[in-house]
């Protein structure tokens, strides 16, 4: 696929799921920071109780590092050029969560120190970062299924919803049969062994975490939403387990029957959000966000959503983007303002224009063409 968007620029721009709820002002916004920031906890307990592989972290307070303390300044002095990820944790669930990876720890700490926080109020947490990530997935469980996506690469293609390469493969199991949206051996194979890794028959470990985690289950796999990354110097680990977004996403949005081709009359993609609408096109670009407007009447078109497109998103009829997937945080942000959203077209951007009259056809993932 061809790049047209700046995607380290676009990278630099991003935010975590839980600022995107934020910007739309969900009822659920300070619940879902707690689970957030929590995460790394109840993955360890996973680890503990059914051996989760995940990424373990080294954790400090905020003021060790300002200060330099002995134990801080050892932990330097033997993994200061290891590369790493640094969240800085707030210990009120209020206050914003500060991260930065995929630097070494020695140049992580130039970033740390120009950061204008209450160092009191933070927990540092390093983690051990991989610049060679193979394949990456996010993936939810429910009483409907389990279903997601798989790419080659980094995880933040899923996440953010631009890719380096070929897009994203998305997957079904109703606890009977795997289904993927292309077929692919070696993917089916990797699906399979990931997701048995939540798989949990023994009664007693299936307690055990349903008194520690308020954990639950179906046809014995732990509910929840899950993300992974796979490199060559860790293997498979684990780096999100969050409860809430597991019960906020609707499967049958992956029940869609995918089209395989364009053709004149219309378009395809993958469904985001459901539902069914008729309106004019607005195409808006990037680099046209911040002048943009949009009726209730037009349908947004765009290379892909940022978090600059929350307040056309809330105007907008429906969503079509050229990039993006399922499980990016801008399509469950479409789903939970309950529009109408395509992702994944490829070429929307190029075929439709400005006043076009079209169906979007957020059952199927059709964008048709129609007579004004």
């Amino acid at each position: 696929m061809k790049k047209i968007i700046d995607q380290a620029k676009l990278y630099e721009t991003q935010i975590s799921l839980t600022e995107w709820f934020e910007k739309i002002g969900h009822s659920r916004t300070e619940e879902l920071r707690l689970e957030d920031n929590l995460k790394r906890d109840r993955l360890l307990v996973l680890n503990e109780i059914i051996n989760l592989p995940f990424a373990r972290t080294t954790t400090f307070k905020a003021t060790d590092l300002l200060n330099r303390t002995p134990k801080f300044t050892k932990f330097v002095e033997e993994h200061g050029n290891d590369l790493c990820a640094l969240r800085l944790i707030p210990l009120d669930p209020k206050l914003e969560k500060l991260r930065l990876r995929g630097v070494t720890i020695n140049k992580v700490m130039e970033w740390f120190q120009e950061q204008n926080i209450d160092h009191q109020k933070y927990l540092a947490d390093f983690i051990a970062h991989s610049d060679n990530q193979l394949m990456s997935t996010i993936f939810i469980v429910n009483n409907q299924g389990i279903f997601g996506e798989i790419i080659f690469g980094g995880h933040y293609q899923l996440t953010q919803g631009f890719y380096d390469s070929r897009l994203p493969v998305s997957f079904f199991f109703d606890f009977k049969t795997l289904t993927l949206s292309e077929k692919n051996i070696k993917l089916e194979v990797y699906v399979k062994k990931l997701i048995n890794l939540v798989k949990i028959e023994d009664n007693k470990l299936q307690k055990e975490l349903s008194k520690k985690l308020q954990a639950k289950f179906t046809e014995n796999y732990l509910n929840g939403y899950f993300e992974t990354v796979d490199t060559n110097e860790f293997g498979i680990w684990f780096v999100d387990y969050n409860r809430i977004l597991g019960d906020l996403y609707d499967t049958n949005v992956i029940r869609q029957r995918r089209i395989q081709k364009n053709n004149g009359k219309m378009l395809v993609g993958q469904v985001a959000s459901p539902g069914k609408v008729t309106g004019k096109v607005r195409i808006i670009k990037i680099d046209e966000i911040e002048k943009a407007r949009i009726a209730n009447d037009e349908i947004l078109v765009c290379e892909m959503t940022t978090p600059d497109f929350v307040p056309l998103m809330k105007e907008a009829l429906g969503i079509i983007t050229d990039f993006g997937g399922i499980l990016s945080h801008a399509a469950i942000i479409s789903r939970e303002l309950k529009k109408p959203c395509i992702v994944g077209t490829k070429t929307a951007t190029k075929i439709l224009k400005n006043g076009d009259f079209i169906e979007l056809d957020g059952e199927l993932g059709i964008i048709r063409f129609l007579e004004k």
